[in-house]
This record gives structure tokens, C-alpha cells and sequence, in this order.
């Protein structure tokens, strides 16, 4: 579905990817993840190829995936979903996005669709990974651009976020559209 793409993605920066739907943009984020593997081409992480030091490898250290359907595990609290990505203390991350006291000790299952994205985001900016990779986050557009701008700019993170949204658009740093399998600069 891709074809000759080749982008040079930077940490400090947040980036929005725009396309219709069927185009490419969650395979791109996939393959970026090291959740699918090209069929030609290589994908580089700090100039060494990704398959060299293994998949594995590249999603545990380099990574962090906030995913549409968010991944989490339903029997687990808020805190203890967030503290599988770090071990750095979860409940003010979680207040900074906006869960409650009590909202924090329930399992998931209990919790919103909107409250859950923000814990799937809580966990994403918990780790330690220096490329946070989200496929259409929505719920509060407004806080969690915010929020994922902040982790590119003061955390000298690299945000790529697959969007429909004009105002994410707007406030990333780079915007990039797949058309046809390819993959240009928005300018």
C-alpha cells in the first residue's frame, strides 16, 4: 500500500499524518512500531535498521504505542495499566489528563471510552521510549494535542499521530499527507 516512502522523523517534534481512510496511515505507524515488517525498504532507528536489533527489541526500548483501541488490560486499575510502561509514579500523569480520585483505583472496564484513551495516554507518556506513535486519538482533541505537543517540545520526544483532525493538523510541527501510497510534506 506504500510505495518509496522515505521521511526522516525528529526528536523535539510533533507530527500530524493526514490521509483518506485506506490509505496507508496505520499501516505507516505499523511499520514504524515494528508491528509489521516492509516487504522492501528499511525502517532506521538512530541510523541502524530496525530488523538488526530485532523488533522486540525496537518496540520495548524505542516505542510507545497509544493504538485506536487502546490496549489496555481490563482487569487492571488506571495506576497499574500506566506503571507497565515505567515504573515512575502514574497517579500525576493520570490527574494531569484529567481522571479523578476514584477513577483511578477501578479497574478499565469501569472507566469511560474517554477515560480509557487517557489512561492509554498516560501510559505512552509514562515510558521512557523516545517516539510516541498514536493512531486517531480523539476524546478532549484539545488537551491531548496539548499534552502529546508538550512530550515533543520539553521531552525532546518525536509525536507522530495518524489524524483526520484539521486541528491537530494545526498544531503539529510537521504535517505529512498520504496520497497513493506516498508520503509528502504538507507545506
Amino acid at each position: 500500500i506504500l510505495t518509496n516512502i522515505s521521511f526522516c522523523f525528529e526528536s523535539g517534534k510533533m507530527y500530524a499524518i493526514l490521509g483518506p481512510s485506506g490509505s496507508g496511515k496505520t499501516t505507516l505507524l505499523s511499520l514504524l512500531g515494528g508491528l509489521d515488517t516492509p516487504t522492501k525498504g528499511n525502517i532506521l532507528f538512530d541510523d541502524t535498521d530496525i530488523m538488526q536489533t530485532g523488533l522486540e527489541d525496537h518496540r520495548r526500548k524505542h516505542v510507545s504505542l497509544i493504538f485506536q483501541n487502546y490496549n489496555l488490560i481490563d482487569y487492571m486499575t488506571p495506576i497499574e495499566n500506566t506503571m507497565l510502561a515505567s515504573k515512575v509514579d502514574a497517579i500525576p500523569i493520570l490527574r494531569r489528563l484529567g481522571l479523578k480520585e476514584n477513577e483511578l483505583r477501578r479497574t478499565v472496564l469501569k472507566l469511560s471510552g474517554g477515560q480509557q484513551q487517557r489512561v492509554a495516554i498516560a501510559r505512552s507518556l509514562a515510558s521512557d521510549a523516545p517516539v510516541i506513535l498514536a493512531d486517531e486519538p480523539t476524546g478532549n482533541l484539545d488537551e491531548t494535542t496539548k499534552i502529546l505537543k508538550e512530550s515533543a517540545h520539553e521531552y525532546r520526544k518525536c509525536v507522530i499521530i495518524v489524524t483526520h483532525s484539521d486541528e491537530v493538523a494545526r498544531a503539529s510541527d510537521c504535517v505529512l499527507e498520504i496520497r497513493h501510497g506516498t508520503l509528502k510534506e504538507r507545506k
